[in-house]
C-alpha cells in the first residue's frame, strides 16, 4: 500500500516563498523519477518539474530560476521550493513518483491526493 502524502500548501504573496514535500510510504523496493505537477480550475494537469534518482532535474518554462526540485532518497521524499511566486502559480500541486512495487522491476506510477497553493495578495 503505497502512498504519496503531500504538504506544505497554504496561502502565499505574490513574491514570496512555499517549500512543499512528498512522503513515499508504504512498501517498495526502490523509487525512480519523482515529480511535481500542478492543475489550476479549469486547466489540465501540467508538469512543473521532475527528478531522476540520480538527481537529474527538468523544470517547466514558466517555473525555471523561480522552482527548484530536491528529493531525499533516505527519507523518499520529495520537495518543491518555490521562490517568487506568481499569481499564476495558483494551483493545487500533485505529487508524482514511479515507484518499484517487485523485486523483479515491476513498476507503478503514484499519485498524491494534491496540496493547494495560492498566490495572492
Amino acid at each position: 500500500q503505497v502512498q504519496l502524502a503531500e504538504s506544505g500548501g497554504g496561502l502565499v504573496q505574490p513574491g514570496g516563498s512555499l517549500r512543499l514535500s512528498c512522503v513515499v510510504s508504504g512498501r517498495h523496493f526502490g523509487i525512480n523519477t519523482m515529480a511535481w505537477y500542478r492543475q489550476a480550475p479549469g486547466q489540465q494537469r501540467e508538469l512543473v518539474a521532475d527528478i531522476t534518482s540520480g538527481g537529474s532535474v527538468n523544470y517547466a518554462e514558466s517555473t525555471k530560476g523561480r522552482f527548484t526540485i530536491s528529493r531525499d532518497n533516505a527519507k523518499n521524499t520529495v520537495y518543491l521550493q518555490m521562490n517568487s511566486v506568481k499569481p499564476e502559480d495558483t494551483a493545487v500541486y500533485y505529487c508524482n513518483a514511479d515507484v518499484q512495487i517487485r523485486t523483479w522491476g515491476a513498476r507503478v506510477t503514484y499519485w498524491g491526493q494534491g496540496t493547494q497553493v495560492t498566490v495572492s495578495s
